[in-house]
């Protein structure tokens, strides 16, 4: 296998812990998202995901049996001690990774080995998905890990897709709130560059564009934006100054078809939000642990 062989990857999707389904999907279906059924992880964690027409998806990510996911930490499964370790730290919502298609895990292992960046061992397992008119399919996937030691909150992998989920799934792609997609997710660090080795092996992208508020890499699908403090202030509003070195997950940039509508809508469910940059800035709720914009 070359390792010098560039093929820059999608975003596939991104883990985000919250506490409860329950209190996720209401927080959820108040922004108008669709979110999927309850599904369970074979190693103790469950989800109630959210899908996009890009192909994009999020993974809210709960404990179902805490016995089940100690076990699995214990017996070397990185998915699970990487979540308990993000929950012990930062508590029980954020977000936790991101997540890049791959065509073949087991070569990403060898390569984010071979450059220093491995995060565990790879992992590959099975699980049902129900869809909303009573299909049953099931999802095979293979995982390889990418991590930084500074960067203890924040993990990276890419997923291969063995057996892909039911992909005739338009009616969970549809959202009350006009979402067709994810534009950007948004990371914050004190000096943005310490951690750009990891985001262009994770990536497999070598191009990074630098600015005087951090830098940005692209996969195919959108944008992996790394901000500093005064970034995060001039676009979000959000004071991250007193935050600890490494990694975070901070924000997620949604496209909308309406901008107008989404605007009406949280009017409607009473959803706060500010207006920054054209953009409609939703803060951190119970079941929704990081930013969430939404822009055209």
């Amino acid at each position: 296998m070359s390792l010098s062989k560039r093929t820059t990857r999608p975003l596939d999707h991104l883990v985000l812990p919250v506490d409860t389904l329950t209190q996720a999907r209401r927080r959820l279906d108040d922004l108008g998202f669709t979110v999927a059924e309850d599904a369970r992880h074979p190693f103790g964690t469950e989800n109630a995901c959210v899908f996009f027409a890009d192909g994009i998806y999020l993974e809210p990510l709960a404990i179902a049996s805490r016995e089940e996911c100690e076990a699995a930490a214990l017996d070397g499964n990185a998915f699970v001690a990487r979540d308990q370790a993000f929950r012990f730290r930062q508590g029980p919502e954020g977000l936790s990774a991101l997540v890049f298609g791959t065509e073949d895990a087991a070569s990403d292992h060898i390569r984010f080995r071979a450059r220093g960046i491995s995060g565990g061992d790879m992992l590959e397992f099975s699980r049902p998905m129900r869809l909303p008119d009573g299909r049953e399919g099931l999802g095979s996937f293979r995982l390889a890990f990418a991590a930084d030691l500074r960067a203890p909150d924040l993990f990276l992998f890419s997923c291969q897709r063995v057996r892909a989920l039911p992909t005739d799934r338009a009616a969970l792609e549809r959202h009350e709130n006009g979402v067709i997609g994810i534009s950007e997710v948004v990371l914050s660090e004190t000096n943005p560059t310490d951690f750009q080795y990891l985001l262009q092996e994770a990536v497999d992208e070598r191009e990074v564009a630098a600015h005087s508020f951090g830098m940005d890499v692209a996969t195919t699908n959108a944008k992996i934006s790394v901000l500093n403090a005064a970034g995060m202030e001039a676009f979000f509003g959000r004071s991250v100054r007193n935050a600890e070195r490494g990694l975070r997950g901070r924000a997620i940039v949604f496209r909308v078809a309406d901008l107008e509508a989404t605007r009406a809508l949280f009017a409607e469910n009473d959803i706060e939000f500010a207006e920054m940059g054209g953009r409609l800035i939703v803060p951190e709720m119970p079941g929704q642990g990081v930013i969430f914009a939404f822009g055209a």
